[in-house]
């Protein structure tokens, strides 16, 4: 069993090829998986990294990491999130989701982010807990655009907030990530991440 990490656009096709199908199991879609499997699933700009735990060609899980710079309470900050996290439906409950989401976030801090943020269901909370994640109370992530904003408080979502804080620096103006709304705006594609 071994963890892969790849840009997304150089993912190998067997290998996208299930995690789409995974996707699909995930988030049922009216597109083949198989055909799709070409197209890009999230916007280059955001830098996507496909991270595959793979056990004898079989992926078992997936999960992308996007980044961009933020702009928040007067810092700009280099800002990963997690995207996509699955794990195939006959592997679950072995840890094998749990693995992948704590090498993302291992894999974030090597690349010197200054922090991770995403949100997740409320049921997933105490499961990205488990990885090493901290739920931040309070924080809404706005997506979208500015134009076009995107909340994670709208009517009909029931997100937690996810972090993680690498940096001294964006550990140390903590307080700031606190009871807030945070300008994430990763576009069109990625509403949220």
């Amino acid at each position: 069993m071994e963890i892969l990490s790849f840009p997304e656009e150089a993912t190998p096709f067997d290998l996208r090829v299930q995690v789409r199908e995974l996707q699909d199991q995930a988030w049922p879609s009216e597109d083949d998986p198989v055909v799709a499997a070409d197209a890009p699933v999230h916007d280059p700009s955001l830098n996507p990294e496909s991270m595959l735990l793979v056990d004898g060609g079989t992926v078992l899980a997936a999960l992308d990491i996007l980044s961009k710079e933020i702009a928040h309470a007067g810092g700009r900050y280099a800002a990963g999130g997690l995207s996509t996290v699955v794990t195939r439906r006959e592997a679950r409950g072995h840890g094998f989701g749990r693995r992948l989401v704590a090498a993302a976030r291992e894999a974030m801090a090597a690349r010197e982010l200054d922090l991770g943020l995403f949100t997740c269901d409320r049921p997933l909370r105490a499961f990205y807990e488990s990885a090493g994640w901290q739920a931040l109370p309070g924080v809404v992530l706005i997506g979208g655009t500015p134009d076009a904003p995107f909340p994670s408080d709208r009517p009909g979502f029931d997100k937690v907030t996810m972090a993680c804080f690498f940096s001294h620096r964006c550990r140390d103006a903590r307080a700031a990530f606190h009871d807030t709304r945070i300008g994430l705006y990763p576009g069109e594609i990625d509403k949220l991440w």
